[in-house]
């Protein structure tokens, strides 16, 4: 990766980190980043969002069943069983808000974007289509309660 993706992937690895452990009341560890070839989710849970402006790109978000019950029981103080309605809004909204964070930072350094609105995908195996042709990076993640994965990808 080149020091352009770094700075503008970093500031997306420390918005996740942030919103679930403040949200969600998890501890999140960030794993290694990693190219990724395909575009089938490794979640079953995605919110994507698209990002203009100093280039142009796309963020997902995507959970397993059981990490995204885990955060949303927790963010709303009752066990919740399984996905529904209320899973599929709740992330949507953490992907705005992780999407707000990290755009943010990235003001700071005189990297201005703006964002559309999140579309949320459910479903074992469902396929994430970024928008543009540059590399898809993908940081895994861990919280207790199981697995999710950021995909950031930018135009070339």
């Amino acid at each position: 990766m080149s020091d352009l993706d770094v700075t503008l992937i970093n500031p997306f690895i420390n918005a996740t980190i942030n919103v679930l452990e403040t949200m969600a009341f998890v501890t999140v560890s960030a794993g290694k980043p990693y190219l990724k070839k395909d575009n089938i989710a490794v979640g079953d849970v995605t919110g994507v969002l698209g990002l203009t402006g100093v280039a142009q790109g796309t963020i997902a978000v995507t959970f397993e069943e059981q990490c995204i019950l885990t955060v949303v029981s927790n963010m709303f103080g009752e066990k919740i069983d399984g996905l529904n309605e209320d899973i599929a809004d709740a992330v949507g909204e953490l992907t705005n808000i992780i999407s707000g964070q990290a755009r943010r930072e990235l003001d700071e350094m005189g990297k201005v974007f703006k964002a559309a609105i999140p579309s949320v995908i459910t479903g074992k195996k469902h396929t994430i289509r970024h928008y543009g042709n540059g590399p898809k990076i993908a940081i895994p993640f861990q919280i207790d309660g199981g697995k999710f994965t950021i995909e950031v990808c930018f135009e070339r």
